[in-house]
């Protein structure tokens, strides 16, 4: 595993933010849904979710920082002393045939998945033995192209622990603000109920422990979360985004008029003189936040005229245009 810092590209002194806004660019350029069948690109999202385990997490990063776990984010090997092995020499500060002993135990104890515990029923990250993420594993074990994929070979051989899942939950707007939960679907078929993690960002992952592969212990099932589109709410972080369709007279005379939010329509005044693009502000009708306060609704107007000509509406724009000359769009686009 490379530096963790090198992997998503900021400096060892880069704050919280910038390695936020650094994994979150990198998560998307990578993710299954973005990159396809690539293998080069599977195994870079998981080379970047497992670095921002570590330098995401306070604790992990201060504990990587002063050397005492690796970039895997396993305490550092201190070596083996008078172990002696079939005849042969014995081994010294933890190194066999050339090959460090923190090597033979990746071989071992390999991790399959590193994802980020948040919040629910997630996890701390834990060590995927028995099918760790190689290279060549990865390349066999693809998971684009459909809502999981077992990145295992199954059952873990000679009670090693089993290998991780990964799955994609799509998560209802509705769900978020109501019940707070999403029905998860495993490779083996198991359905669960998951809490949704309040204010998770689209393609974040939760670790479900020993929901994996079956092996000794079980493996963990990763699943990341992303918005299900609606057909009328955009998310925008913890807000919401509407387009309300106003007729001209409502714009230009101002009125009261019902608007759909996820709990069930409220009233929004529309002042008089409204452009189209306007926006209104719908106080705590969005998305919950991580503070555990909600998001706002941002209802932005859009004017729309009636089908068909309508020669009422047609003289009197004639005699608007000629009473009251009005350019909309200003000198800078002369």
């Amino acid at each position: 595993m490379r530096d963790p810092y090198d992997v998503l590209g900021v400096k060892r002194d880069a704050g919280e933010g910038e390695i936020k806004k650094a994994f979150r660019k990198l998560a998307k350029t990578y993710h299954p849904d973005a990159s396809g069948d690539d293998p080069k690109a599977k195994e870079r999202f998981a080379e970047i979710n497992t670095a921002y385990e570590i330098v995401g997490d306070k604790d992990k990063r201060r504990k990587f920082d002063a050397g005492e776990i690796d970039a895997e984010g396993k305490p550092k090997f201190a070596g083996f002393e008078g172990f002696a092995g079939g005849g042969g020499p014995r081994a010294q500060s933890g190194n066999f045939g050339g090959r460090s002993a923190e090597d033979i135990l990746n071989d071992v104890f390999g991790e399959a998945f590193s994802g980020f515990a948040r919040g629910g029923a997630a996890g701390g990250a834990g060590p995927g033995a028995g099918g760790g993420w190689s290279s060549a594993r990865r390349a066999r074990s693809p998971f684009a192209g459909a809502d999981f994929e077992d990145v295992g070979p199954g059952p873990a051989p000679g009670g090693a622990k089993g290998s991780d899942v990964v799955t994609t939950a799509k998560v209802r707007l509705e769900d978020i603000v109501g019940s707070g939960k999403v029905r998860v679907t495993l490779p083996s078929g198991k359905t669960l109920d998951v809490k949704i993690p309040p204010g998770f960002e689209p393609g974040q992952p939760m670790r479900l422990k020993g929901q994996g592969n079956p092996g000794a212990p079980a493996g963990d099932a990763i699943v990341v979360l992303v918005h299900e589109p609606h057909p009328l709410f955009r998310p925008d972080g913890p807000n919401l985004r509407l387009d309300l369709p106003v007729g001209l007279d409502e714009a230009v005379l101002g009125a009261k008029v019902r608007v759909p939010t996820l709990e069930g329509p409220v009233e929004v005044t529309i002042p008089p003189g409204s452009s189209g693009g306007k926006s209104l502000r719908v106080r705590a009708r969005g998305l919950p936040t991580k503070a555990g306060g909600r998001g706002d609704l941002i209802v932005n107007l859009r004017i729309v005229l009636p089908d068909g000509p309508d020669g009422g509406l047609e003289q009197l724009m004639k005699r608007w245009r000629e009473m009251k000359p009005f350019d909309p769009r200003g000198p800078e686009f002369d």
